[in-house]
């Protein structure tokens, strides 16, 4: 447990206006802001060569805040991609609420692949996080990539009705392209790209027929 004199150094670096916050606030606040530095860091950096100063330094937090909420790089790494997914997530959901399910299914192809290239230039640096710096820190962080591209996955196969194991394994193979399409983009830093990959999407599922599911465009 951190002591008194350890606390306060930690509250004092929160931004000015927050002083009335609870510890667990106090404490989710840093939390917040060490995950994005990490993820800004390794825009410079990469993840390989992100120290733990470079992070500590750019979200304002005391070596000892860090390691109260992290036991290493790797597991703030790990923190830090939970959070990328989440915001990715959390912005497609937030893009397909309850009004989508009463619309065509061309209005929700279109709003969903729209919201998952936004979801990603909204957050590049969380962006490049999920899907460039994965790669450097080994098999389980990959692991957990791959899974979250499957649900990904699903959320497609549903919207586009695949039905048969080969539509499933068209929108699987849709996904991965797409995917290593932003990837480059991403890596890059070529958000104007990345947005301009939704009019060529589009159109490719338009001529696809029924090779993603029942897709009928214009209903």
């Amino acid at each position: 447990m951190p002591d008194s004199a350890t606390r306060h150094r930690s509250s004092e670096r929160l931004p000015r206006g927050r002083h009335g916050l609870t510890r667990e606030a106090v404490i989710a606040a840093q939390r917040d802001r060490i995950l994005l530095a990490m993820a800004e860091a390794m825009t410079e950096n990469g993840y390989v060569g992100t120290p733990v100063a470079a992070v500590i330094k750019r979200a304002g937090v005391s070596r000892e805040t860090f390691y109260e909420q992290f036991r290493s790089k790797e597991d703030c790494f790990e923190a830090a991609y939970e959070r990328a997914a989440e915001l990715m997530l959390t912005g497609i959901l937030a893009a397909t609420g309850a009004e989508f399910e009463d619309e065509t299914r061309t209005a929700r192809i279109e709003r969903l692949l729209g919201a998952y290239l936004d979801a990603l230039a909204g957050q590049p640096a969380f962006a490049r996080l999920f899907l460039v710096e994965v790669y450097a820190v080994g098999p389980e962080a990959i692991a957990r990539r791959t899974q979250l591209q499957e649900t990904f996955v699903a959320m497609v196969a549903d919207v586009f009705g695949a039905d048969t194991e080969a539509q499933h394994f068209a929108c699987q193979t849709l996904v991965a392209a797409l995917s290593s399409m932003v990837t480059a983009r991403i890596a890059v830093g070529d958000l104007d790209g990345l947005r301009e990959l939704r009019a060529p999407l589009l159109d490719l599922v338009r001529r696809s027929g029924e090779l993603f599911g029942d897709t009928v465009f214009g209903d």
